[in-house]
């Protein structure tokens, strides 16, 4: 959001001749002048005043990787206490449910928060996944367990978009990438936990149960610890409730910040933000081409193999002799060391740097996945090539193409399109996800594994090309510095 007394006046801006983003040299210079024009002498607004709002926010993203991760475990005992073990298509479908849920959720998901705000869609987002844990947790067939993970997926689908919203509309600008990593570090959390609270499944009759119930403890901590943060000054502003969103300001900035926040936030509002938004905007108007860079991040997030990397893991590190939990411990641990890197990195190189250097260290590992599938090495090298490109992949992702995409598309949106937008972006990844997830293994037996691993690594490559040129820097910059630049004219 905001990280000082500025002193530019919106005339210093060089508008950006295009309205469809297309001039991205243009933008990078705008952000440039911006950035000088900037008093480097005053301070920054505290960053604790707004860090509980943020970890409260980050309850979801915990959620969100605990879902994901909570039948993996626990899938066999369920199919057999439920009736349908030895049936791969049942089995799949507990599995892959929760991602038709969560498209529903991620497509509603800009409506909602524009209609009823930031913190009552987190609570709405904490409800389907409290009833749908109890519904999965106490059933005794296969249908009740169905219809429990397609709720709990629909909150799946609302989280992670709100989340990235919240995080970017409620934090200083100079500390906004570190909260921003936030979200990854909870999701890796999140499935941690799921991995560690599976473990007494094989041992202990029932307990699969039991890993649904406690789910619903930081879905209920999150409705009710919503209650008592802040709501989102910038959809304050855009509703029209203006004390109401400089009352909030003060709250995340402080007093002393909260009069020229306000200011700067009037320097964006053209008198259109509350004008519907509708997709047709978002897919072939002047906002289509900021919509189509933040959809093709996600697909290429997606595509890169990450996915694949994940359902793969276990049988890689099986063929060396390391067992299942122990290849799972040691991929959370991956991913979980390149998220805390990126946190304090997010502030300091920028967004664009992490994400270029992160595609080409995924596209790197994946040659090396490639060479350990090949005749040219030895048995031994080749388990060295797979578990160590493997590991590598997890950390080159979680150090920029995990993290990256979720906070830089609300910086780069304008607060009229963003929440929409965020759900159109975020959609595409769902439907990637699927589709990845449908037809891995099927491509993996068709193809193999070196050229199913080097098509991951082309795409890896075009991802680096892509960043290189559409992508622009928003490190340190307020949310209304970005979107003066990226402005299109009227």
């Amino acid at each position: 959001m905001w990280a000082g007394h500025h002193r530019e006046n919106s005339s210093m801006y060089k508008r950006t001749p295009s309205r469809d983003y297309s001039n991205m040299e243009s933008v990078e210079e705008n952000l440039d002048i911006l950035d000088n024009g900037l008093d480097k002498g005053t301070s920054n607004p505290s960053w604790k005043l707004s860090l509980p709002h943020v970890l409260v926010a980050t309850i979801s993203s915990f959620l969100f990787g605990y879902h994901l991760g909570v039948v993996n475990e626990p899938l066999e005992s369920i199919s057999v206490d439920l009736g349908f073990h030895g049936n791969t298509m049942a089995e799949g479908l507990v599995v892959s449910i929760c991602l038709g849920g969560a498209l529903i959720g991620c497509l509603l998901s800009g409506w909602i928060a524009d209609g009823v705000g930031r913190r009552r869609t987190f609570q709405l987002c904490a409800l389907p996944m409290i009833i749908g844990a109890s519904m999965s947790a106490a059933t005794n067939n296969l249908f009740g367990m169905l219809v429990g993970r397609l709720f709990v997926g629909t909150g799946l689908g609302l989280g992670p978009p709100i989340a990235s919203l919240y995080v970017t509309e409620v934090s200083p600008a100079f500390v906004r990438g570190t909260y921003g990593a936030f979200i990854q570090i909870a999701t890796c959390l999140g499935l941690m936990a799921a991995l560690f609270i599976g473990i007494p499944v094989k041992e202990i009759s029932g307990w699969w149960r039991v890993c649904f119930w406690v789910s619903t403890i930081p879905a209920a901590i999150l409705a009710a610890a919503m209650v008592f943060c802040a709501e989102s000054p910038h959809w304050l502003y855009k509703q029209g409730r203006i004390a109401e969103a400089e009352a909030e300001f003060e709250r995340l900035l402080g007093v002393s910040e909260a009069k020229f926040a306000m200011s700067e936030l009037s320097k964006v509002d053209r008198g259109d933000d509350n004008d519907s938004v509708k997709l047709s905007e978002l897919l072939h108007g002047r906002h289509s081409k900021v919509v189509f860079i933040g959809s093709t991040l996600f697909a290429l997030q997606q595509l890169s193999g990450i996915n694949a990397v994940f359902y793969f893991s276990s049988t890689v590190f099986k063929s060396a002799g390391v067992p299942s939990d122990i290849a799972n411990v040691c991929i959370g641990i991956a991913n979980l060391a390149g998220s805390i890197i990126s946190m304090g990195l997010m502030d300091k190189l920028g967004r664009k740097v992490l994400l270029f250097w992160s595609f080409f260290g995924m596209a790197v590992a994946m040659m090396l996945q490639a060479t350990g599938a090949t005749s040219l090495v030895s048995k031994v090298g080749a388990l060295y090539f797979s578990v160590g490109g493997m590991l590598l992949f997890v950390l080159t992702f979680a150090l920029g193409a995990g993290p990256v995409p979720g906070l830089l598309l609300p910086e780069i949106f304008p607060s009229r399109i963003r929440a929409k937008a965020m759900a159109v972006c975020m959609s595409v990844h769902w439907v990637i996800n699927f589709f990845v997830g449908l037809l891995f293994l099927r491509l993996l037996e068709k193809l193999g594994p070196q050229l199913l691993y080097s098509m991951f690594a082309t795409f890896c490559i075009m991802a680096v090309i892509f960043v290189r040129r559409n992508v622009v820097e928003t490190k340190g910059k307020s949310l209304h510095e970005i979107e003066i630049a990226l402005l299109p004219q009227d």
